[in-house]
């Protein structure tokens, strides 16, 4: 009989409260930011989670942010190159877009929130139609990772009979030091501009002032404008032969640090300019009005007059003084007003509502925090003002890697530490529900009832600390160097600790009576010194065995050395792995021990001859710990390689593999009744991975991993660009497109593959089912009426009988099904004898008028891309004519539906601007309203009109 396993998966995420890979959003009062793969909404006044934005089975990095002119959608870009488009109010995926090969890097919306432009480190700037849910085109030209979109809108004072560029277009800049214009409405870029000798990382833009700010990687911002009269009139050539240009340089923008510059924003309605150019501060400028700088110069001229009355300086001096007041400088426009100085390093800043007295500023740091500043407004004081914090959210997360775990026998309370806390979590709500400051905590334990926890830190010391108070009652100097590992005896009598200073202690637990001056009452528990071990290399690992028989220690040359726990006698050397010994751990029934080691290998051990049973190659990177689970001979190895896996010691069969963090894995804990797993990342992650009551059979678990495997590498050849749809793969346009400034949208995926497969079974079924009736039909014709009486019709497919629909209505059920985004991609994954019985189809749905929409978009697709083999066939004009026919017919019935309603909207929109103005008039009164007003005195004005 195969043996089954019961699966664990993934049903927790805490201790985020925002990762660095993305940007943050702001709106006053909730703050949207990335934690890993998912967006959580936080509350910042209340530090309250509101939401998390999960799509389950889906594990890239969430990249880029960015919130609709529609509230409450939201476009985030992933790190596999996907955008979701997100609804806020029930925080569901709207729609997938797919086009990008890697991270997305900077998205867009236009105006009105119908269209989005996306950029990536694939270096192709993508605009999908947000309404269609359809990539309308792919435009090619830098060389390297876009850093900012922005749309320009189009000028609304052209004339009608202007040959300008009427259309919104769009501005990119990128890595590769060009800023470059792109007109939507020919698809090419009719600008390049070398803005910067190095990396352009941001970039905004404010329409009504008509200036657009640069960012480069030296520190330095540049400032340009837009040249609205050369985009109305379009472009023209100059007397000099030069073609205009719409984006002119103007000035630098001189800034207190010479750093990256991360980002640049614009207030949206207020005044102000933000710099991010330093790791830890946001620079804000004033803009001022051109009345405010006329003024100052003023007062500027008039104390120059009154310094050289005074001094009787030279009159060609104060002409020069004159003349270059005169001019206004974009210093002068933009002009120092505070910097806000965040606590550690800012990943991204955001604008939230203006208050009445200054501004709200929300950054994201990268160490796992977020805060809010208030930003006081000018004042007539020459005070200098300084930004306040008003709110931060830091609590529920660690700020730099989670080092070590470790569960309560009860398995109610899970302990983390880092280099700055120790943080004890609810297990059942996930909640922190105590923090205290620990240094550098490297390996830590409960101690028996569940009430202490005893922390080794990097220095060598214990730290032991009280739940119920939360606070540290005891510093023990227990090493000279790093207290790598430490474990409570089996009894809970005794604590041993090993360390890079050579030596294994051993450690008994005393009670003793707090001091009066002490904020614990009653008995404390208390570490006692009673031997110590003298090792001949750093000890890497300490493990008492379950029997209280044995203690195993690992030293930093590659060996594992077993004592007898009593009398410390050597009972056996595990001599064979090929790097250190980073973690190990010895069965319940205390015969087997398993370590793991930089080397990349799991070995078993026997306990009793010191046998090596097996050597496992575990990790594609060092394993960093390993724990067996209760009373199984069956344990979970963690890896550098961001991997979690479960494994039988007795089969040596690796059961499971379980993917989640981002990050190295450091820390591992298991549940003390076998139902959950717990492990902390490099990545500020805790996940909790539990035990299903899904059975997991090993066979079917391979089949999926090839699968899997296989599908990625049919994936990966699909979307091979230097490859055309002749060859049977590539992304179904000539091989010229590829070359292309624009091209089609297209990406491969496993969803569109599924897609296509569909479709085809659909059309294999709808054939089959039409070519048997067709042949009973013609059997029908050709016999006389006695015997086609007795000749019984062949039975219906039962997949039709089932949904009680005809072979075409099927096929049109099932391409309905397909998601719209993933439509053209599945249609691609056809071969071409499919794609000509699918024109078949498509003349039946144009002949009965079903979804005329859907059937115009596939033949115009289908057109678009089998084009060459289309026009030369000639079977292929025996279908496509009637389906001109019939699907001319439908289109003109669509028209003038549509022109019909449209007609009715008008009609009710003049009849609605009617009302409204009938209301401005007094209505006609009754003889009874009359006789009721001049009863009160509210006589009527009567007129006499003259002819």
């Amino acid at each position: 009989m195969v043996q089954s396993y019961l699966r664990h998966g993934p049903t927790q995420a805490f201790g985020l409260v925002c990762s660095s890979s993305s940007n943050s959003v702001f709106d006053g009062k909730l703050a949207y930011v990335p934690a890993l793969e998912d967006v959580l909404v936080w509350d910042l006044k209340k530090g309250q989670m509101l939401a998390m934005w999960h799509d389950t089975g889906h594990r890239a990095e969430v990249t880029c942010i960015l919130r609709s002119p529609q509230k409450d959608h939201f476009a985030v870009g992933y790190a596999d190159g996907s955008i979701r488009l997100w609804s806020a109010s029930t925080g569901s995926v709207i729609t997938t877009f797919n086009g990008h090969k890697k991270a997305v890097s900077a998205l867009a919306f236009d105006q009105e929130g119908t269209r989005l432009a996306s950029g990536s480190q694939d270096t192709d700037l993508i605009v999908w139609d947000i309404v269609a849910e359809a990539g309308l085109y792919r435009l090619r030209g830098h060389r390297d990772q876009i850093t900012a979109i922005k749309f320009i809108p189009a000028t609304n004072d052209v004339p009608s009979t202007s040959t300008a560029f009427t259309s919104v277009m769009l501005l990119t800049t990128s890595k590769d030091t060009f800023m470059k214009l792109w007109n939507m409405s020919t698809q090419h870029c009719i600008q390049t501009i070398v803005a910067h000798r190095s990396d352009i990382w941001a970039m905004d833009v404010n329409v009504e002032r008509n200036i657009i700010f640069t960012g480069s990687g030296e520190g330095e911002v540049k400032a340009w404008s837009i040249n609205t009269e050369s985009i109305s009139k379009g472009l023209t050539e100059l007397d000099s032969g030069e073609i205009n240009k719409i984006i002119l340089p103007i000035a630098t923008l001189p800034l207190s640090s010479r750093h990256r510059v991360s980002q640049i924003s614009f207030h949206p309605t207020q005044p102000f300019l933000a710099v991010q150019s330093h790791d830890r501060s946001v620079e804000l400028f004033r803009i001022r009005t051109e009345e405010e700088v006329q003024k100052k110069q003023l007062r500027r001229k008039k104390r120059a007059k009154e310094k050289k009355d005074k001094q009787q300086s030279n009159s060609e001096k104060a002409d020069n003084e004159k003349l270059e007041d005169d001019e206004i400088t974009l210093v002068s426009l933009f002009t120092p007003h505070v910097i806000v100085r965040a606590s550690k390093k800012i990943r991204s800043f955001d604008f939230g509502v203006s208050l009445k007295d200054g501004l709200q500023v929300m950054t994201a740091l990268s160490s796992n925090c977020l805060e809010v500043y208030a930003v006081p407004l000018p004042s007539k004081s020459k005070d200098p003002l300084e930004a306040s914090r008003l709110y931060s959210v830091e609590l529920p997360g660690h700020r730099s890697d989670i080092r070590t775990l470790c569960l309560s026998s009860d398995d109610q309370l899970l302990s983390s530490a880092s280099n700055d806390s120790l943080k004890i979590w609810n297990m059942k709500t996930t909640a922190c529900i105590r923090t205290m400051d620990c240094n550098q905590a490297i390996c830590s334990t409960f101690l028996p009832g569940d009430r202490h926890i005893v922390v080794g830190t990097k220095a060598g010391e214990l730290l032991l600390y009280d739940l119920a108070s939360s606070s540290l009652i005891e510093t023990v100097k227990a090493h000279t160097a790093t207290v790598w590992s430490l474990h409570v005896r089996a009894d809970g009598k005794a604590l041993v600790t090993g360390s890079a200073d050579k030596d294994v202690k051993f450690w008994e637990f005393e009670n003793k009576i707090a001091a009066e001056d002490s904020t614990q009452s009653g008995n404390l528990v208390t570490l006692v010194h009673l031997r110590t071990l003298k090792m001949t290399d750093d000890v890497l690992s300490v493990r008492y065995s379950p029997d209280n028989r044995f203690l195993a220690v690992a030293l930093l040359d590659s060996t594992v050395k077993v004592f007898y726990q009593d009398t410390l006698k050597f009972f056996l050397s595990l001599y064979g792995h090929k790097l250190p010994v980073l973690g190990m751990d010895i069965s319940s029934d205390s015969k087997l021990i398993v370590t793991c080691s930089a080397d990349k290998n799991v070995k078993i051990w026997g306990l009793d001859f010191g046998d090596c049973h097996k050597s496992i190659f575990a990790h594609e990177e060092s394993v960093m710990q390993v724990l067996f689970e209760k009373d199984s001979h069956y344990f979970w190895t963690v890896g550098k390689d961001k991997m979690l896996k479960y494994w039988d010691g007795d089969k040596f069969e690796h059961i499971q593999r379980l993917e989640g963090h981002h990050g190295e894995v450091w820390a591992l804990a298991l549940s003390h009744f076998g139902k959950f797993v717990v492990t902390g990342s490099h990545d500020k992650s805790i996940r909790v991975w539990e035990k299903l009551d899904d059975p997991l059979f090993l066979e079917e678990e391979r089949e999926k991993e090839l699968e899997a495997l296989y599908e990625n590498g049919t994936i990966e050849a699909l979307n091979r660009a230097d490859l055309a749809i002749g060859s049977g793969v590539g992304d179904g346009f000539p091989e010229s497109s590829i070359s292309a400034e624009a091209t089609g949208v297209s990406k491969q995926t496993g969803e569109t593959l599924m897609a296509g497969e569909r479709i085809m079974d659909a059309l294999d079924l709808a054939d089959g089912e039409r070519r048997i009736f067709r042949e009973y039909e013609e059997t029908m014709s050709r016999t006389t009426e006695d015997d086609a009486v007795k000749l019984q019709p062949p039975p219906r497919n039962p997949v039709l009988a089932a949904y009680d629909l005809e072979p075409e209505a099927y096929v049109l059920k099932v391409v309905e099904k397909v998601h719209s985004t993933a439509l053209h991609d599945a249609l691609l994954a056809l071969p071409f004898s499919k794609v000509i019985s699918l024109m078949e189809y498509l003349n039946i749905w144009a002949q009965k008028n079903w979804n005329i929409i859907l059937v115009s978009r596939i033949i115009f697709f289908l057109l678009k891309a089998h084009h060459h083999q289309i026009v030369a066939n000639r079977i292929m004009r025996t279908s496509l004519i009637p389906l001109r026919k019939h699907l001319r017919t439908a289109l003109q019935r669509q028209k003038e539906v549509i022109g019909y309603n449209l007609a009715a909207l008008q009609y009710l929109r003049r009849r609605d601007q009617t009302e409204r103005v009938a209301h401005f008039f007094e209505e006609e009164s009754s003889a009874e309203q009359v006789r009721l007003q001049i009863s009160e005195g509210k006589k009527r004005k009567r007129v006499n009109l003259v002819s």
